[in-house]
């Protein structure tokens, strides 16, 4: 009979999130785990076959984590607007998270292009009530402000971004209101069926 692990799976996941935390998925080792949990790596392979396994968890607890973000975004009074601070929050307060989540390549659907998808979801009957639009109109809305966000996100994590809170803030209200603006007044913007060069014109000859 195998002797009794004296870690949970759970505790050595918990362990390796932590690794990731400070220094990034790659430093996942069976020694690094190890060293984290105070023990020998016998007890990582009596739980897990393979260290690709341990990832596979961490990654799934990443999600979790993120999730926890988003889900606090989404109960705000603007829950789209919430969800793009708590993003942007997530990027800054867990980078190797987000690198981890939204910066390499996974295999199935939890990706950047997967979390906008299931994000917009949410957020779509929201904006239908709150700014009198169609659902088309509000994946289009939510879409295109997502693009900004998750590029400030990368530009945190990567130690890019120039911009502080506030400037950021402003960045996502300027965009936010051009958008709507673009949704309510230019015919066909949703489904790109529209002549860009038109209300250019109106603009710049104004």
């Amino acid at each position: 009979m195998a002797p009794k692990n004296k870690f949970t799976r759970e505790e050595m996941v918990n362990a390796a999130l932590q690794v990731v935390r400070g220094k990034g998925i790659d430093a996942l080792t069976a020694k690094a785990l190890a060293e984290e949990l105070g023990t020998s790596t016998q007890p990582v392979f009596t739980c897990f076959a393979t260290m690709d396994a341990v990832k596979e968890e961490v990654r799934a607890a990443a999600e979790r984590v993120y999730d926890g973000y988003a889900a606090e975004g989404l109960r705000q009074d603007i829950p789209f607007r919430g969800f793009g601070l708590q993003y942007v929050r997530f990027a800054k307060e867990e980078p190797e998270l987000y690198k981890l989540l939204f910066l390499t390549k996974a295999e199935g659907d939890f990706d950047a292009m997967g979390a906008m998808k299931r994000s917009q979801a949410k957020v779509r009957p929201y904006m239908e009530q709150t700014y009198h639009i169609s659902a088309g109109d509000a994946d289009r809305y939510f879409r295109d402000l997502w693009l900004v966000v998750h590029s400030i996100a990368t530009l945190i994590v990567t130690g890019a971004c120039p911009y502080s809170d506030k400037e950021i803030g402003q960045i996502l209200a300027g965009f936010s209101l051009s958008i709507c603006k673009a949704i309510k007044e230019v015919p066909g913007f949703t489904d790109e069926n529209f002549d860009a060069e038109k209300p250019f014109r109106i603009l710049t000859e104004k």
